[in-house]
């Protein structure tokens, strides 16, 4: 008979299967396209126009300097790194008109058009967010943090519609309604690294890449303590590495998503072999939690040597009957 095999084992297989992008040695300065980092002026054209002309040369760095530079969304594209410099900070506005158009995303796991993540990407290659700089989302009670408190009944109408089967084109939300978007965003994309940045004052959840392939986050300290705010969901993802990571989170460190109720199997995508590693999780609520919102499924997720800042367990399934799925947990200490 062969031997017996941990499931363990799987996890060499899931790290071959994880290559961070590789990006081509030229840097885009934001300050060479007029960006200005006194904290007021607005930098967003800048920082398009920084992104758009790398990604067209074949992909490199564009860099934040030291200084604080003021920005509404900033949409990355295939080949991008965004390298924010020790001593920079990427200050977010907290004017929601500053993140329209509405861009496809999730909300709590049901596809919508929404006001844009603060960093989005959509369908793109080789993309990532890097350096020791800080990325500040600005958000407080009187702005973002708010909005918690007046979002039940949109959310319920979104979840109706998605119940409903209405198609997600006809989903728009944006002006009008209170849906806070994440932080970080990588959506439908191939490749993506987030390492050794700071984050703080998200509006909602800090990092959170959904239906993508072959992502890594490392190094990252996340410092928000707002309501609802986990630090990074991982949802309808496939091939993830999240390690070395400092969290302190309003809600759950690390949540593992694959959609929600009948709009999470009309997608139907599990998240899928993922190793959570040497992180330190200081939580309200959860340290590493599978689900909620996983109808698409969580399969071989593994975890181990995490210290838990909190008496909260190592990890949890918070899923309910019609948010829930299959799942396959591993820990080790």
């Amino acid at each position: 008979m062969p031997a017996a095999t941990s499931g363990w084992d799987d996890v060499d297989r899931i790290l071959a299967d994880i290559r961070p992008p590789v990006f081509p040695d030229r840097n885009y300065p934001i300050t060479a396209y007029s960006a200005i980092g006194d904290g007021t002026t607005d930098s967003t054209k800048a920082i398009r126009a920084a992104v758009d002309e790398c990604s067209a040369a074949g992909g490199g760095r564009v860099v934040v300097p030291p200084g604080t530079f003021l920005t509404g969304a900033v949409h990355l594209r295939s080949g991008v790194n965004l390298h924010v410099s020790e001593g920079a900070t990427l200050l977010f506005s907290t004017d929601p008109a500053d993140y329209l158009p509405v861009v496809q995303t999730r909300y709590e796991g049901v596809e919508v058009l929404n006001y844009s993540p603060m960093i989005y990407a959509n369908g793109c290659t080789g993309i990532a967010v890097t350096g020791a700089g800080t990325l500040d989302g600005g958000a407080d009670w009187d702005s973002w943090w708010g909005w918690f408190h007046r979002c039940d009944d949109d959310f319920a109408m979104l979840r109706q519609q998605g119940a409903d089967g209405v198609p997600v084109a006809e989903r728009v939300y944006g002006p009008g309604y209170h849906l806070r978007s994440s932080f970080i965003q990588p959506y439908d994309c191939e490749g993506v690294l987030i390492e050794g940045v700071t984050i703080v004052r998200s509006p909602f959840w800090e990092i959170h890449p959904v239906l993508c392939r072959n992502v890594t986050v490392q190094d990252v300290t996340i410092d928000t303590e707002g309501p609802n705010n986990d630090g990074v969901d991982v949802e309808s993802c496939r091939s993830v590495v999240i390690r070395g990571c400092t969290i302190t989170a309003g809600d759950d460190c690390i949540a593992i998503k694959s959609g929600r109720e009948a709009d999470g199997l009309r997608v139907g995508v599990p998240s899928e072999d993922i190793l959570i590693e040497r992180c330190t999780l200081t939580v309200k609520y959860g340290a590493i939690t599978v689900g909620s919102d996983m109808t698409g499924g969580v399969r071989n997720l593994f975890v181990r040597e995490c210290a838990i800042g909190s008496d909260a367990c190592t990890s949890a399934c918070t899923s309910r009957r019609t948010r829930s799925a299959a799942a396959s947990p591993r820990t080790s200490t």
